[in-house]
């Protein structure tokens, strides 16, 4: 069963800012990884959704949302999820 502790609150403060996003008018095909896709395809795929990523007016409202909820799937402001992983990991 998925954790959803994490998750803010259902209030319209803490969504509105994906009606800006640029990703919105997009194929989610793009932003998420397809069962079985291969590595070359994932690379093409995650390139050309960091692309579309670039340009948001909410990018890094996107990324501090995936960062907050550890959403594990995804391209979200600009990073995959092993990048985000990257990130919540402690500095050794």
């Amino acid at each position: 069963m998925a954790n959803i502790s994490r998750l803010p609150a259902p209030l319209l403060e803490h969504w509105e800012w994906q009606q800006l996003g640029a990703c919105r008018t997009d194929s989610p095909e793009r932003f998420f990884a397809p069962a079985g896709e291969r590595p070359s395809a994932r690379a093409r795929r995650e390139a050309a959704a960091k692309q579309v990523c670039a340009g948001c007016p909410v990018r890094q409202e996107c990324l501090d949302w995936a960062l907050r909820t550890r959403e594990p799937y995804g391209v979200w402001g600009g990073t995959s999820p092993e990048e985000r992983a990257g990130m919540l990991r402690p500095a050794s």
